[in-house]
């Protein structure tokens, strides 16, 4: 960091909102950590669990503001040569961003593994696995 202090050695994000653009920004937030050499993990959980459902289950989940959903806003991003959420998952998967799935999250959504993405390695676990997995040096991120 150009402030003289060392940056965080892990990151460490909990994607726990379940809206496209909030889930989208925790992949650019992740790829770009990735992208730099910083370790990543992001722990799905609750609604954000969405965003792992196979094939595409992101294309569903609505925007923060409320005017639109995931698939509307990724086809704007993609016209404009903005990352799409398919591009950030690929480029996190390609880098070892770590995916967690919280065991947790998973039944609250009366969800199971089998509905999950098959592409992507997703280990399931649960707050402690997470917070084991953390790094005492590192940052953690809440979105």
């Amino acid at each position: 960091m150009s402030d003289g202090h060392p940056s965080p050695d892990k990151l460490s994000i909990v994607v726990y909102d379940g809206h496209f653009d909030k889930v989208h920004y925790a992949l650019v937030m992740a790829s770009a950590a990735a992208a730099i050499g910083t370790p990543v993990t992001l722990f799905f959980t609750m609604q954000a669990c969405q965003a792992l459902v196979a094939p595409t289950g992101w294309k569903t989940m609505l925007l923060s503001d409320g005017l639109g959903d995931g698939a509307a806003r990724d086809a704007d991003y993609g016209a404009k040569k903005v990352a799409t959420f398919e591009e950030l998952l690929e480029a996190c998967a390609a880098m070892n961003v770590k995916f967690l799935v919280c065991e947790m999250g998973l039944r609250a959504l009366n969800m199971n593994r089998e509905v999950l993405r098959d592409d992507l390695s997703i280990e399931e676990g649960g707050v402690v696995t997470f917070l084991s997995d953390a790094s005492r040096d590192g940052a953690m991120v809440f979105i």
